[in-house]
Protein backbone atom coordinates (compact mmCIF):
# COMPACT_ATOMS: atom_id res chain seq x y z
CA UNK A 1 0.00 0.00 0.00
CA UNK A 2 1.51 3.17 -0.95
CA UNK A 3 1.17 6.07 1.44
CA UNK A 4 1.62 8.83 -0.88
CA UNK A 5 0.06 10.04 -3.86
CA UNK A 6 0.93 12.76 -6.42
CA UNK A 7 -1.37 15.40 -6.28
CA UNK A 8 -1.83 16.77 -9.54
CA UNK A 9 1.13 14.82 -10.96
CA UNK A 10 3.16 17.39 -9.07
CA UNK A 11 3.35 17.41 -5.17
CA UNK A 12 3.75 14.79 -3.48
CA UNK A 13 0.90 13.92 -0.33
CA UNK A 14 1.07 11.76 2.32
CA UNK A 15 -2.52 9.75 2.36
CA UNK A 16 -3.39 10.55 5.63
CA UNK A 17 -3.62 14.15 5.96
CA UNK A 18 -5.82 16.34 8.52
CA UNK A 19 -9.42 17.84 7.95
CA UNK A 20 -9.11 21.20 10.07
CA UNK A 21 -12.60 21.93 10.49
CA UNK A 22 -13.61 21.32 14.00
CA UNK A 23 -10.77 23.67 14.57
CA UNK A 24 -13.90 26.20 14.24
CA UNK A 25 -15.26 25.77 17.42
CA UNK A 26 -18.68 23.99 18.93
CA UNK A 27 -22.15 23.73 16.91
CA UNK A 28 -23.24 26.85 17.14
CA UNK A 29 -20.14 29.38 17.29
CA UNK A 30 -19.57 31.85 15.10
CA UNK A 31 -16.35 33.42 15.29
CA UNK A 32 -12.89 32.07 15.86
CA UNK A 33 -12.13 28.75 17.37
CA UNK A 34 -12.34 29.30 21.38
CA UNK A 35 -8.73 27.30 22.10
CA UNK A 36 -6.57 29.50 19.39
CA UNK A 37 -3.06 28.14 21.31
CA UNK A 38 -4.54 24.59 21.18
CA UNK A 39 -5.80 24.44 18.15
CA UNK A 40 -1.72 25.89 16.55
CA UNK A 41 -0.40 23.04 18.54
CA UNK A 42 -2.98 20.31 17.43
CA UNK A 43 -1.60 21.44 13.84
CA UNK A 44 2.04 21.05 14.79
CA UNK A 45 1.79 18.22 16.06
CA UNK A 46 -0.25 17.08 12.72
CA UNK A 47 2.71 17.89 11.08
CA UNK A 48 5.24 16.01 13.48
CA UNK A 49 3.38 13.04 12.52
CA UNK A 50 3.85 13.23 8.80
CA UNK A 51 0.49 15.39 8.23
CA UNK A 52 1.31 17.19 4.96
CA UNK A 53 -1.88 17.92 3.48
CA UNK A 54 -4.36 20.31 5.16
CA UNK A 55 -7.73 20.95 4.55
CA UNK A 56 -9.90 23.77 5.63
CA UNK A 57 -12.41 26.55 3.58
CA UNK A 58 -14.00 29.84 3.44
CA UNK A 59 -17.16 29.05 5.60
CA UNK A 60 -15.05 27.45 8.50
CA UNK A 61 -15.35 30.04 11.04
CA UNK A 62 -16.60 31.66 8.73
CA UNK A 63 -12.02 32.72 7.26
CA UNK A 64 -11.15 31.88 11.20
CA UNK A 65 -9.84 28.63 10.77
CA UNK A 66 -7.64 29.81 7.50
CA UNK A 67 -5.99 32.20 9.78
CA UNK A 68 -5.84 29.74 12.46
CA UNK A 69 -4.13 27.57 10.15
CA UNK A 70 -1.53 30.66 9.14
CA UNK A 71 -0.96 31.17 12.52
CA UNK A 72 0.45 27.85 13.48
CA UNK A 73 2.32 26.91 10.13
CA UNK A 74 3.19 29.81 7.89
CA UNK A 75 5.43 29.53 5.96
CA UNK A 76 4.57 25.97 5.19
CA UNK A 77 7.20 24.02 3.88
CA UNK A 78 6.53 21.06 2.13
CA UNK A 79 2.66 21.08 3.96
CA UNK A 80 -0.26 21.70 1.45
CA UNK A 81 -3.23 23.64 2.16
CA UNK A 82 -6.08 22.82 0.60
CA UNK A 83 -8.98 25.39 0.60
CA UNK A 84 -12.71 25.74 -0.52
CA UNK A 85 -14.79 28.40 -1.80
CA UNK A 86 -18.44 28.75 -3.27
CA UNK A 87 -20.17 28.71 -0.06
CA UNK A 88 -20.72 31.70 1.90
CA UNK A 89 -21.75 31.77 6.15
CA UNK A 90 -23.51 34.37 7.52
CA UNK A 91 -24.66 33.21 10.21
CA UNK A 92 -24.21 29.83 12.47
CA UNK A 93 -27.78 29.23 10.94
CA UNK A 94 -27.11 30.49 7.37
CA UNK A 95 -25.03 28.54 5.38
CA UNK A 96 -25.74 28.75 1.32
CA UNK A 97 -23.72 27.94 -1.82
CA UNK A 98 -22.60 30.78 -3.79
CA UNK A 99 -20.92 29.95 -6.91
CA UNK A 100 -20.95 33.26 -8.71
CA UNK A 101 -18.17 34.16 -10.90
CA UNK A 102 -17.31 37.19 -8.48
CA UNK A 103 -18.07 35.48 -5.58
CA UNK A 104 -15.14 32.70 -6.22
CA UNK A 105 -12.86 35.53 -7.05
CA UNK A 106 -13.58 37.13 -3.67
CA UNK A 107 -13.45 34.25 -2.16
CA UNK A 108 -9.76 32.90 -3.18
CA UNK A 109 -8.29 35.99 -2.93
CA UNK A 110 -9.49 36.40 0.82
CA UNK A 111 -8.10 32.85 1.35
CA UNK A 112 -4.77 33.49 -0.09
CA UNK A 113 -4.68 36.70 1.91
CA UNK A 114 -5.62 34.75 5.16
CA UNK A 115 -3.45 31.34 4.82
CA UNK A 116 -0.60 33.74 3.87
CA UNK A 117 -0.18 32.68 0.52
CA UNK A 118 0.44 33.76 -3.02
CA UNK A 119 -1.00 30.70 -5.01
CA UNK A 120 -3.38 28.13 -3.38
CA UNK A 121 -1.92 24.14 -3.91
CA UNK A 122 -5.45 23.13 -4.46
CA UNK A 123 -8.76 25.64 -4.47
CA UNK A 124 -11.94 23.31 -4.74
CA UNK A 125 -15.46 24.47 -5.43
CA UNK A 126 -17.29 23.38 -2.34
CA UNK A 127 -20.50 23.36 -3.41
CA UNK A 128 -22.55 23.61 -6.80
CA UNK A 129 -24.64 26.38 -6.96
CA UNK A 130 -28.23 25.55 -8.10
CA UNK A 131 -28.54 29.41 -9.39
CA UNK A 132 -25.38 29.40 -11.46
CA UNK A 133 -24.41 27.13 -14.34
CA UNK A 134 -21.87 24.64 -13.51
CA UNK A 135 -19.74 25.52 -16.18
CA UNK A 136 -19.05 29.15 -15.55
CA UNK A 137 -18.52 27.97 -11.47
CA UNK A 138 -15.45 25.88 -13.37
CA UNK A 139 -14.29 28.10 -15.88
CA UNK A 140 -14.45 30.80 -13.04
CA UNK A 141 -11.54 28.47 -11.08
CA UNK A 142 -10.10 27.93 -14.44
CA UNK A 143 -9.13 32.04 -15.04
CA UNK A 144 -7.76 31.93 -11.06
CA UNK A 145 -5.80 28.99 -11.93
CA UNK A 146 -4.21 31.10 -15.70
CA UNK A 147 -3.72 34.03 -12.95
CA UNK A 148 -1.31 31.78 -10.90
CA UNK A 149 -4.06 32.55 -7.86
CA UNK A 150 -4.21 28.10 -7.59
CA UNK A 151 -2.46 25.23 -8.49
CA UNK A 152 -4.46 23.01 -8.91
CA UNK A 153 -8.64 22.78 -8.73
CA UNK A 154 -10.67 20.35 -7.10
CA UNK A 155 -14.33 19.98 -6.43
CA UNK A 156 -16.68 19.03 -3.81
CA UNK A 157 -20.19 17.66 -3.16
CA UNK A 158 -20.30 16.31 -6.81
CA UNK A 159 -21.90 14.00 -9.22
CA UNK A 160 -19.95 11.73 -12.27
CA UNK A 161 -21.70 13.76 -14.48
CA UNK A 162 -20.34 17.45 -13.00
CA UNK A 163 -16.91 15.75 -12.57
CA UNK A 164 -17.32 14.70 -16.17
CA UNK A 165 -18.29 18.03 -17.38
CA UNK A 166 -15.40 20.29 -15.56
CA UNK A 167 -12.84 18.05 -16.98
CA UNK A 168 -13.49 19.13 -20.63
CA UNK A 169 -13.21 22.61 -19.33
CA UNK A 170 -9.65 22.29 -16.73
CA UNK A 171 -8.25 19.61 -15.06
CA UNK A 172 -9.17 18.19 -12.23
CA UNK A 173 -7.19 17.06 -8.99
CA UNK A 174 -9.08 16.02 -6.63
CA UNK A 175 -12.63 15.09 -5.68
CA UNK A 176 -14.05 15.51 -2.03
CA UNK A 177 -17.50 13.91 -0.99
CA UNK A 178 -19.17 12.22 1.95
CA UNK A 179 -17.55 8.46 1.39
CA UNK A 180 -16.88 5.81 4.43
CA UNK A 181 -17.17 2.25 5.01
CA UNK A 182 -21.09 2.24 4.73
CA UNK A 183 -21.29 4.76 2.63
CA UNK A 184 -20.32 3.93 -0.62
CA UNK A 185 -22.42 5.07 -2.73
CA UNK A 186 -19.64 6.95 -4.74
CA UNK A 187 -17.96 3.74 -5.76
CA UNK A 188 -18.50 4.71 -9.45
CA UNK A 189 -16.64 7.65 -9.16
CA UNK A 190 -14.31 6.72 -7.25
CA UNK A 191 -13.37 4.54 -9.67
CA UNK A 192 -13.55 7.53 -12.15
CA UNK A 193 -10.93 9.15 -10.27
CA UNK A 194 -8.68 6.17 -9.56
CA UNK A 195 -8.38 5.59 -13.73
CA UNK A 196 -7.74 9.56 -14.22
CA UNK A 197 -5.67 9.91 -11.70
CA UNK A 198 -7.40 12.08 -9.79
CA UNK A 199 -7.24 12.52 -5.69
CA UNK A 200 -10.20 11.41 -4.15
CA UNK A 201 -10.76 13.04 -0.74
CA UNK A 202 -13.41 11.24 1.47
CA UNK A 203 -14.92 13.62 3.90
CA UNK A 204 -17.09 11.99 6.73
CA UNK A 205 -14.86 9.07 6.85
CA UNK A 206 -16.04 7.64 10.01
CA UNK A 207 -19.30 7.99 9.22
CA UNK A 208 -20.27 11.01 11.60
CA UNK A 209 -21.93 14.03 10.79
CA UNK A 210 -19.71 17.04 11.55
CA UNK A 211 -19.80 17.19 15.33
CA UNK A 212 -21.69 13.92 16.19
CA UNK A 213 -19.79 11.96 18.37
CA UNK A 214 -22.57 9.80 18.99
CA UNK A 215 -22.76 8.07 15.19
CA UNK A 216 -20.52 5.22 15.61
CA UNK A 217 -20.38 3.13 12.43
CA UNK A 218 -23.17 1.06 13.48
CA UNK A 219 -23.71 -1.73 10.81
CA UNK A 220 -19.86 -2.21 11.01
CA UNK A 221 -19.01 -2.08 14.33
CA UNK A 222 -18.91 -6.14 14.95
CA UNK A 223 -16.75 -6.48 11.80
CA UNK A 224 -14.58 -3.87 12.99
CA UNK A 225 -14.23 -4.76 16.31
CA UNK A 226 -13.26 -7.99 15.47
CA UNK A 227 -10.47 -6.85 13.23
CA UNK A 228 -9.38 -4.63 15.42
CA UNK A 229 -9.06 -6.92 18.16
CA UNK A 230 -6.82 -9.11 16.10
CA UNK A 231 -4.35 -6.27 14.83
CA UNK A 232 -4.60 -4.83 18.62
CA UNK A 233 -6.60 -1.61 16.84
CA UNK A 234 -9.46 0.25 17.76
CA UNK A 235 -11.75 0.19 15.21
CA UNK A 236 -11.97 3.71 14.07
CA UNK A 237 -8.18 3.19 12.50
CA UNK A 238 -9.76 -0.10 10.99
CA UNK A 239 -11.92 1.87 9.42
CA UNK A 240 -9.55 4.66 8.01
CA UNK A 241 -7.38 1.64 7.34
CA UNK A 242 -9.80 0.25 4.97
CA UNK A 243 -9.85 3.74 3.11
CA UNK A 244 -6.02 3.75 2.17
CA UNK A 245 -6.36 0.02 1.39
CA UNK A 246 -9.34 0.92 -1.04
CA UNK A 247 -7.41 3.23 -3.67
CA UNK A 248 -4.13 4.10 -4.15
CA UNK A 249 -5.38 7.60 -5.31
CA UNK A 250 -7.62 8.22 -1.90
CA UNK A 251 -6.40 11.02 0.53
CA UNK A 252 -7.90 10.61 4.17
CA UNK A 253 -8.49 13.27 6.49
CA UNK A 254 -10.21 12.88 9.48
CA UNK A 255 -10.57 15.99 11.85
CA UNK A 256 -10.38 16.32 15.53
CA UNK A 257 -9.60 18.14 18.44
CA UNK A 258 -7.41 16.02 20.34
CA UNK A 259 -4.20 15.06 19.90
CA UNK A 260 -4.74 11.64 21.49
CA UNK A 261 -7.54 11.40 18.70
CA UNK A 262 -4.89 12.71 16.31
CA UNK A 263 -2.13 10.15 17.34
CA UNK A 264 -4.50 7.17 16.83
CA UNK A 265 -5.75 8.14 13.53
CA UNK A 266 -2.45 8.71 12.60
CA UNK A 267 -1.26 5.21 13.41
CA UNK A 268 -3.65 3.78 10.87
CA UNK A 269 -1.22 4.24 7.87
CA UNK A 270 0.76 1.87 9.38
CA UNK A 271 -2.32 -0.87 9.60
CA UNK A 272 -1.38 -3.95 7.25
CA UNK A 273 -5.04 -5.19 6.16
CA UNK A 274 -5.26 -8.80 5.48
CA UNK A 275 -6.63 -10.23 2.13
CA UNK A 276 -9.16 -11.73 4.04
CA UNK A 277 -9.93 -8.27 6.25
CA UNK A 278 -10.11 -6.46 3.27
CA UNK A 279 -12.96 -9.58 1.87
CA UNK A 280 -15.23 -8.85 5.23
CA UNK A 281 -15.05 -5.44 5.42
CA UNK A 282 -16.23 -5.05 1.77
CA UNK A 283 -18.98 -7.69 2.56
CA UNK A 284 -20.44 -4.71 5.29
CA UNK A 285 -23.42 -3.96 3.98
CA UNK A 286 -23.23 -0.28 2.76
CA UNK A 287 -25.53 2.64 2.52
CA UNK A 288 -26.25 3.37 -1.05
Amino acid sequence: MSKTFLLGGDLSVNRLGYGAMRLCGQPGNFGPYADWEGGKTLLRRAVELGVNFIDTAHPYGPGFNEELIADALAPYGNVIITTKGGVEKTAPDKVFPDGKPESLRRFCELSLKRLKLESIPLYQLHRPDPAVPFAESVSTLAKLRAEGKIRHIGLSNVTLEQVEEAQAIVPIASVQNRYNITERGDDELVYHCTQHDIAYLPWGPLAARPFDREAPLAKAESVLATIAERLRATPSQIALAWLLHRSTNIIVIPGTTSIAHLEENMAAADLSLSSGDLAELQNITPDL
